[in-house]
């Protein structure tokens, strides 16, 4: 099982840089990267898992540049968004960022994207919130447009552009979407995707029998479906319990801190880099 992570990388944290270098030499799978652009000080939307909104939401790095940095100082490590906010993106710039963070680090960029929650940053953004989710799937079409070998058009109901020239195009276009389990969210995936980032990874065992047969019946090839379970907090037997369900890569949760509180959860961490068997 490939072992991956995640982190809110601020301004007060460990830099991108020392992560990757720290992550690869440990044998880590990918770095996933969260995205909020910025937390509105009135809003209403209540944070989702209750609370507070914790202090590294308003201070989050730009994921696609630190990736870039990421990508500098290693050669094998994947590198992912979890997620990026699709809608709050003009989608021909956003698909020649994807495209060229692919191209420069060798084909080892993941797209994770989703829809948000916070309903003030995205109308900051001109986002109309009910309309979000068709939003993403039209900008995401028109994206794969701009990704095509040849010059292709596309005319959506949010977006359009004309045929073009669009290099460099991106070496493996792999795509999750991530969000909670729901015919919603699995016609999504089913579309125009590649498989689904479950946050923290709770009620695969009835959830994912259903997405794979709405996959099925969309006519997508069964055996390339890709379920990543995301944010996950670690035991042995929660590990041993995905790889019992096909699962090939887990994202791990990393505190958002400095360099010695998150290199000790890396070294942690690591015993499950290190075991084949996923801590079995």
């Amino acid at each position: 099982m490939r072992i991956s992570v995640t982190i809110f990388l601020t301004d007060e944290t460990i830099t991108p840089t020392r992560l990757a270098r720290e992550l690869e030499a440990r044998g880590f799978g990918g770095l996933y990267l969260p995205e909020h652009t910025h937390i509105p000080v009135e809003r209403v939307t209540p944070y989702p898992a209750g609370g507070d909104l914790p202090r590294e939401y308003g201070r989050t790095l730009d994921p696609f540049v630190a990736l870039g940095q990421a990508a500098a100082v290693t050669e094998r490590l994947g590198l992912g968004t979890g997620i990026t906010l699709v809608a709050q993106h003009d989608p021909i710039d956003l698909a020649k960022q994807i495209a060229t963070l692919d191209h420069l680090s060798g084909g080892r960029f993941t797209l994770g994207l989703g829809f948000g929650w916070n309903v003030e940053e995205a109308a900051d953004h001109g986002v109309e919130w009910r309309t979000r989710r068709e939003l993403v799937r039209d900008r995401m079409a028109l994206m794969q447009a701009l990704w095509a070998d040849e010059p292709t058009a596309y005319e959506g109901e949010f977006g359009s552009v004309k045929a073009s020239h669009a290099f460099p195009k991106p070496v493996q276009k792999r795509t999750l979407v991530g969000g909670a389990a729901g015919p919603k969210l699995f016609s999504h995936i089913c579309a125009y995707a590649d498989g689904w980032l479950p946050i923290g990874g709770r009620g695969l065992g009835e959830s994912l029998p259903v997405l794979r047969t709405a996959w099925a019946d969309a006519g997508r090839d069964p055996g390339a479906l890709q379920v990543v379970p995301y944010a996950v907090l670690p035991t042995p037997g929660k590990l041993a319990h995905y790889a019992e369900l096909g699962i090939e890569e887990v994202v791990l949760q990393l505190p958002p801190a400095g360099e010695g509180e998150v290199l000790k959860v890396l070294d942690e961490y690591a015993r499950y880099v290190q075991d084949d068997t996923a801590g079995v």
